[in-house]
């Protein structure tokens, strides 16, 4: 797998690369993400992207001119936030969350991680809810920070956040978790991801799969789109 990974980036017929993970469920999924060519990483996992988006940092290059690129996932739920206009049009682009508060019960390394952060760096204040506890993941008051910070909330569950919350999003496996509903607001937005029904949350993942497909189709082509070979046939 190494290896044609690794032919694969100095392959200038190829012009973008997706590994559908896990390939072996450990650390070494890690590393596959780590030597892809970042102008070949269609999904947005190599560190370049990672740090990125962990520092809210939105462009390649000075110029701005180069998008860094999400994972499709995350990505996919902000596109629904944006539909259902959670997002926040007459803000400031980056801070257009703000005001929001939102609980996230899911904090993989996959999705509610990189979620959390991701919606913290657009101005809301994120409740990031597992089996350890709730954090906190703020641009502090007045989202005066330019990134994330994030602070335990020793003792919390999700009755201290989630009547709070006007955007509610879970995306926990399996059937024995059920999401206690008595507890949203009125009016909250609620987002479940997970393929399984939890309480009265409907599962909208694979709405989302769908979703996630077209945003690769756009990220393959905009990355086509800069290729200096592509650049040479227009």
């Amino acid at each position: 797998m190494e290896g044609h990974l690794l032919a694969a980036n100095q392959d200038n017929s190829i012009d973008g690369i997706i590994v559908y993970y896990p390939v072996f469920n450990n650390g070494q999924d890690q590393y596959l993400q780590q030597i892809m060519d970042v102008s070949k990483d269609v999904e947005g996992l190599s560190h370049r992207y990672i740090f990125n988006m962990y520092q809210n940092i939105r462009f390649l290059d000075n110029q701005k001119l180069q998008k860094s690129i999400l994972p499709c996932t995350p990505l996919a739920i902000i596109k629904i936030l944006e539909y259902l206009r959670v997002y926040n049009a007459i803000l400031p682009y980056g801070n257009r969350l703000f005001g929001h508060s939102i609980t996230i019960v899911n904090r993989s390394e996959v999705v509610g991680r990189p979620l959390a952060a991701l919606l913290a760096n657009d101005g809301a204040c994120v409740y990031s809810v597992d089996v350890t506890g709730v954090q906190q993941f703020t641009r502090g008051e007045g989202i005066k920070k330019s990134r994330h910070e994030v602070v335990e909330k020793e003792g919390w569950s999700l009755k201290d956040c989630v009547p709070f919350s006007d955007v509610v999003i879970s995306g926990v496996p399996g059937e024995s978790f059920k999401f206690p509903t008595d507890l949203l607001r009125e009016g909250a937005v609620c987002i479940n991801f997970s393929t399984e029904k939890v309480g009265s949350l409907s599962s909208t993942a694979f709405q989302i799969i769908a979703l996630n497909c077209g945003l690769l189709r756009r990220t393959s082509v905009q990355m086509l789109r800069k290729r200096p070979r592509y650049m040479c046939l227009q």
